[in-house]
């Protein structure tokens, strides 16, 4: 979150792949290092893990950039969908692979040990495949030949374009959703199963190796689904509805709302039930991954990409996931106090400060219907200002308003 301002601005100025290759380095080598630490300097592993988000902050600030100068039209949609497909992919191998290692071994520091091989992979198809295209190489006439601005201009303009503020809105309600569900949903299942009783209380972790499994499972299938189909909708309405991209995300978060409401309460019911709509849920919630990132590249000109990547990761992490988390835990523990005795009461504290989730759904729903307004006259702007046929947008905007 703090590191992604500085990629962002590194990113638009210097050599974007030396960038990435530096960031992915200091990934690797804090996750390998947080496996090492003694019991004894716990803050040591906070520092490390805090650390890993330098891989973060600059792998995914600048690669979308790289994506977006080397391919157009819905060949870039399609190849950003590739690209965004490994956030849900990943994060549902994360619990398949974490739990089996961690269960396997009996130390959840192997967990860290291995992760590290693959970042290596990564590592050297980085250095050995990847290309460096000019930043605007695929967008018309002048892009290529854009010269950098100061940072404080680029902010400015950022702060301006209308379109990249409300959508960045929208993925940071999108990113409170994920975070909260990525984090509480497998505790959230366990309790509600010891509610019903299948299964004992647990008072020792790890409590729910299986819905970690099941919830990996179905945010692997779900995430690779939702990107496709929303890729595929994207490319048939474009065309034909200027604003399609935003209302397609709009309608993925206000569909979504309600799927993960109905599971929260038929949790104590019937946990099948429960998670078929958690993976609907999901299934629209991924809709929006490649498409948000696709709307940031065509509203925002060549040269301050990077900065605009930077800039929605950091509003997204510090009021998204970041702290939706947090933010559940806090208002369960809180109704503690009321029942603090009770293993029923243990699920239902954590289902009523669950079901703030579907509230930050529809309002990321309403953000991206916001977008739509714009995202025309936005994306008209720096197609223009690209190709050097126009002064900066904001000025233009805002006599038209």
């Amino acid at each position: 979150m703090f590191l992604a301002p500085v990629f962002g601005y590194l990113g638009d100025r210097y050599d974007r792949k030396l960038i990435m290759i530096a960031g992915l380095i200091v990934w690797i080598v804090t996750t390998l290092g947080s496996s090492f630490v003694e019991k004894t300097h716990f803050w040591v592993l906070v520092l490390t893990r805090a650390l890993v988000g330098t891989g973060e902050a600059s792998y995914s600030t600048i690669a979308p950039t790289i994506i977006g100068d080397l391919f157009t039209g819905t060949k870039r949609t399609l190849m950003i969908s590739f690209f965004y497909i490994f956030i849900p992919v990943g994060s549902g191998l994360g619990y398949i692979l974490g739990a089996t290692i961690a269960t396997a071994t009996e130390d959840w520091r192997w967990a860290l040990r291995v992760n590290p091989a693959l970042g290596g992979l990564g590592l050297l198809l980085l250095v050995f495949l990847i290309p460096n295209p000019p930043r605007g190489a695929s967008d018309n006439q002048g892009g290529a030949t854009m010269e950098s601005t100061s940072y404080i201009e680029d902010i400015k303009y950022l702060l301006k374009n209308r379109s990249f503020v409300w959508s960045s809105l929208g993925v940071t309600a999108m990113a409170f959703v994920t975070g909260a569900l990525a984090f509480w949903t497998p505790t959230f299942l366990f309790r509600a199963q010891v509610t019903q009783g299948l299964r004992p209380p647990c008072n020792e972790e790890p409590c729910d190796p299986l819905d970690r499994y099941s919830f990996g499972a179905i945010t692997v299938v779900t995430g690779i689904v939702g990107v496709f189909l929303g890729t595929c909708i994207s490319k048939q309405l474009r065309d034909r509805v200027p604003n399609a991209d935003p209302l397609i995300c709009a309608v993925g978060m206000l569909s979504s709302s309600p799927c993960f409401f109905i599971a929260i309460v038929l949790a104590t019911t019937s946990i099948p039930a429960t998670y078929t709509f958690i993976a609907i849920g999901e299934t629209l919630l991924s809709l929006n991954w490649a498409i948000l990132a696709d709307i940031l590249l065509y509203v925002v000109v060549p040269t301050r990409r990077a900065t605009a990547e930077a800039l929605q990761i950091m509003v997204c992490h510090l009021l998204g996931d970041a702290g939706s988390p947090y933010l559940i835990g806090a208002i369960s523990d809180a109704l503690l106090k009321y029942n603090p005795e009770s293993p029923s009461w243990d699920f239902r504290r954590l289902e009523y400060s669950f079901l703030l989730c579907p509230f930050i759904g529809v309002l990321g729903g309403l953000f991206f219907l916001m977008t739509s307004l714009y995202i025309k006259e936005d994306r008209k702007a720096a197609e223009l200002l690209a190709s050097g046929q126009a002064p900066e947008p904001p000025e233009t905007s805002t006599e038209s308003v």
